[in-house]
């Protein structure tokens, strides 16, 4: 059976209005952000969007090597994300694949904006994202992820990002895709923001969409956004900030 048959068969939007996992169309997974979860790491979070699993840590700014590299304006924003052989439901092989370099390059355009590199000059800033288990939204679960790794570890940002995708699925646009619906789905459209300023710096789209729910889909990212970023400074804040009794 074809991909695009597979789409006729499956069903997955109830009746009754419901994706498969019982949510309401605009409705997020539970989310889950913890703040400084690595010792060894400057700086590092633990992310979940339901199943999907994503651990983010951050070393630097610090000297980088090779030094060629070095920028004498600004530091270098490195990212790494890396799926665990164990993540997907068939063994994946460790060797970086070619979706995990292009990923890599995207999360990193993704969170650039938002760091302020030029008090950095020629220096690295090293971001490492391992997938620990996969249900969808990896991407955009790894730059919540980073972005708070990156707080952690103290380096000064303009914003936080806050990423989600969104995407039609049974004709619905939804929001927080898992795995099913991303594999089945019509759309899928990852989105981040710096709330703060209501700048996206991600916005891609595999799939189709129309004007109008485009625009519908990317008002429900903005808003998905804001309510990551309201879980964020929470977990920030249950880091740092000691409350009297």
């Amino acid at each position: 059976m074809s991909r695009a048959e597979d789409k006729k068969v499956i069903r997955l939007i109830s009746e009754d209005g419901l994706r498969v996992d019982g949510r309401r169309p605009d409705e997020l997974r539970p989310i889950k952000l913890e703040v400084g979860v690595l010792e060894k790491a400057d700086g590092s979070a633990y992310v979940e969007y339901g199943r999907t699993k994503i651990m983010a840590a951050v070393f630097g700014p610090r000297e980088i090597h090779p030094r060629h590299l070095a920028i004498s304006e600004k530091a270098v924003i490195r990212c790494r994300y890396h799926m665990a052989p164990f993540s997907t439901e068939q063994r994946k092989s460790p060797a970086p694949s070619r979706r995990e370099i292009e990923l890599s390059k995207v999360i990193r355009e993704a969170l650039e904006p938002a760091v302020f590199t030029e008090y950095y000059p020629r220096t690295s800033i090293d971001i490492f994202i391992e997938v620990l288990q996969s249900d969808g939204g990896t991407r955009c679960a790894g730059i919540t992820a980073a972005s708070l790794a990156l707080a952690d570890a103290g380096i000064p940002m303009k914003d936080l990002v806050a990423s989600v995708a969104v995407g039609k699925v049974d004709g619905v646009v939804v929001a927080d895709l898992c795995d099913v619906e991303d594999k089945y789905g019509e759309a899928d459209m990852p989105v981040a923001l710096m709330p703060k300023f209501g700048e996206i710096t991600l916005l891609q789209m595999d799939g189709n969409l129309s004007q109008s729910e485009f625009e519908q889909a990317l008002q429900l990212a903005v808003e998905s956004c804001q309510t990551i970023y309201g879980k964020q400074r929470e977990a920030l804040l249950n880091r740092f900030v000691q409350v009297e009794v």
